[in-house]
């Protein structure tokens, strides 16, 4: 039997089995008592009157067995006189229970200098007195039980208040609330223990949220400026006639290179941040993401024999953060744009999803399982394998569906669902 998860309904339950356990012992032990109290007093009846009738019977041969409503007695003399039911003359000295149609007796069977005495006593209305008895116990019991289960419960809600209460107080408490201890409210006992557990996990995850949220701002701040430089530098270079086509080529892969390097920054900070703040994100135009974005990655297919077909809806908008949006996009264009190296990418968004298909190289059949898993690379990849992973991840993030179809040399399609 599976117990209730909850600690109230495990309580009431167990107590309720404990209550309907005892109630039965007791019903059995009283029934078995009555039942051998009543045997007892049968046998006692039977011998008195046999000692009473062959008492009877010496004094006066001619004396009559008893016969009443309940009593019935017979005699068999040494030489076979006396007049015995055939069912009564088979059987030995001593008690025994018999059965004629709906009646039940107990016989007694005493042999005194060669005759046998007979003696019948009807326990028919003692059995159903014995039976009325059982359902009496038997109705005492389940109402026991039912007794049993609602002081349980009562009796739960006692003793599950105090480790109720410090759920409610752990539950709509945010790491944010340090003032009060939760030890405070439970001093004493296995709760006020517990509290000062939660407290101690508490403290704990402060200090690692204020790391967090140190290393955060930090690498942000450094890394921007980091970035910020790279990339008015390569500006100014590729602003140089001096220099010729291929050193400007070489700045301009540095400068996409450190522009890609601030995009994924900017997505795994966006990803660092808990949920409630980013579930904070207002209306988003996914059409107007979409034609940006490839506007912004068209550089990637310079001199490349690709058509890009564009379709959008502006009927779309997503409530989310933008900047996790136009990462998502980003990297779907992206992918789309690096492994084409001639044909057509078609984007193709309307009123519930974004697909981005392509004529590349495909993705290997072995490999189309494992595209979203973090770091993950087939031979043929040139990336970090970071892409695919952050897409799934927002798209885990916000409950939408993405799903990726693709054939090794015939092109890639990624759809994902937004309703």
């Amino acid at each position: 039997m599976h117990l209730p998860s909850d600690l109230r309904g495990r309580v009431a339950l167990v107590f309720a089995g404990f209550g309907a356990l005892i109630s039965l012992v007791m019903a059995v032990v009283l029934y078995q008592g009555a039942h051998d109290l009543g045997q007892r007093l049968i046998d006692e009846t039977l011998s008195a009157e046999l000692d009473d009738y062959i008492a009877r019977r010496e004094r006066n041969p001619a004396s009559l067995p008893p016969s009443t409503v309940i009593l019935q007695g017979y005699v068999r003399g040494g030489d076979g006189e006396g007049d015995v039911p055939d069912y009564l003359a088979a059987l030995s000295p001593g008690r025994h229970d018999i059965h004629l149609g709906t009646l039940s007796y107990r016989v007694a069977i005493l042999e005194r200098g060669g005759t046998h005495y007979y003696l019948l006593y009807d326990t028919s209305l003692q059995a159903r007195r014995e039976n009325r008895f059982a359902w009496m116990l038997g109705l005492m019991t389940v109402a026991i039980t039912l007794l049993s289960a609602l002081c349980g419960v009562w009796l739960s809600r006692a003793v599950v208040a105090p480790v109720a209460d410090l759920a409610a107080k752990v539950r709509h408490r945010s790491p944010d609330e340090w003032e009060h201890p939760l030890a405070d409210d439970f001093p004493v006992g296995e709760v006020g223990e517990l509290a000062r557990v939660f407290d101690r996990h508490l403290i704990r995850m402060r200090a690692f949220i204020e790391r967090e949220r140190a290393f955060s701002a930090d690498i942000s701040h450094e890394l921007r400026t980091a970035l910020a430089v790279i990339l008015s530098s390569s500006e100014v270079l590729l602003d140089d006639d001096s220099l010729s086509a291929k050193q400007k080529i070489r700045i301009g892969r540095i400068e996409r290179a450190a522009r890609d390097m601030a995009e994924l920054g900017t997505a795994l900070l966006f990803m660092a941040r808990e949920e409630h703040s980013l579930a904070a994100g207002g209306g988003c135009v996914l059409a107007d993401v979409v034609r940006e974005v490839v506007e912004k990655q068209r550089h990637m297919l310079s001199g490349k024999p690709i058509e890009v077909e564009v379709h959008t809806s502006p009927e779309l908008i997503l409530s989310a953060d933008a900047g996790l949006v136009e990462i998502l996009v980003s990297n779907l264009i992206r992918n789309a744009f690096s492994y084409t190296v001639a044909g057509t990418v078609l984007v193709l968004q309307d009123e519930h999803s974004l697909t981005v298909s392509d004529t590349g190289k495909g993705i290997p059949r072995h490999a189309v399982e494992q595209v979203f898993i973090r770091h993950f690379r087939d031979m043929a990849s040139e990336g970090a394998g970071i892409g695919l992973s952050l897409v799934k991840r927002i798209c885990d993030r916000y409950g939408w569906q993405v799903r990726l179809e693709s054939s090794e040399g015939q092109g890639t399609a990624v759809k994902v669902s937004f309703t």
